[in-house]
């Protein structure tokens, strides 16, 4: 490749790549979704890469575990485009989200303590015998074929009103449904959440939901710490400018 576009350091594709273990094909997708800032081009249109280029990379990857690539990207686009303030919002609502998550863990984790203590507003549900699908699915802020998919696999199981053939949920089910839907909330999918529930309706069957609990809670610390590192590094990467 040509090596005198300009003074200072050229890297290549692959000299990107292989410091990250990525393909060069990645980095070049990279920089064309605006992850990495445009790379100026030899006469023959070879790609020139720079450290500021490797300080975009390293902080787009650190970036990754805490906000995921949607956001990431969103994030990287915004610097690249000068639009430092849209960026910090990204950040912002990630923390949020964060924060969130660690509440809707706590109302979780006092269901297991008292199964009758109110959850947080957002995850509160009606806790009368004789909920029908409607009420329940706007408590919970779901679709409606949302409960109909966790009766499937086996997380509620409405009784059927003999008169209309609605389903009608009790208290145990509306139980079931709320943790079920805080357990989503915390990235669990239905073939793990289904025999967790199982076993809270089992009497002392909570120690898996205990488990699930420390599992969920770990994650959030590490997507935390993640954070950190991803705010270094896009620190580092702002002050290449």
């Amino acid at each position: 490749m040509e090596q005198n576009l300009q003074s200072g350091v050229r890297l290549r594709p692959v000299d990107l790549a292989r410091a990250h273990g990525l393909s060069t094909q990645a980095v070049r997708n990279y920089e064309d979704s605006g992850i990495l800032p445009p790379a100026a081009r030899s006469p023959h249109g070879y790609r020139a890469y720079t450290p500021r280029h490797a300080a975009a990379l390293r902080a787009f990857l650190a970036l990754l575990p805490g906000h995921g690539h949607r956001t990431a990207t969103a994030i990287m686009r915004a610097v690249n485009e000068g639009a430092a303030d849209e960026a910090f919002r990204l950040i912002d609502e990630s923390h949020a989200q964060l924060l969130g998550d660690r509440r809707t863990l706590q109302a979780v984790e006092r269901a297991l303590r008292d199964p009758g203590a109110e959850a947080e507003p957002e995850a509160s549900a009606p806790r009368d015998a004789g909920t029908f699908i409607g009420p329940l699915a706007e408590a919970l802020s779901l679709q409606p074929a949302t409960l109909r998919k966790w009766e499937r696999a086996g997380v509620v199981r409405p009784r059927r009103d003999p008169a209309t053939g609605y389903r009608v949920y009790d208290e145990a089910d509306v139980r079931d449904a709320r943790l079920a839907h805080l357990l989503r909330r915390g990235g669990y999918v239905l073939e793990q959440i289904a025999p967790v529930i199982e076993q809270v309706r089992a009497a002392g069957g909570r120690e898996s939901l205990e488990a699930a609990l420390g599992d969920w809670r770990a994650r959030l610390a590490a997507r935390g710490r993640a954070m950190l590192s991803g705010a270094a590094q896009l620190d580092a990467y702002l002050s290449e400018d």
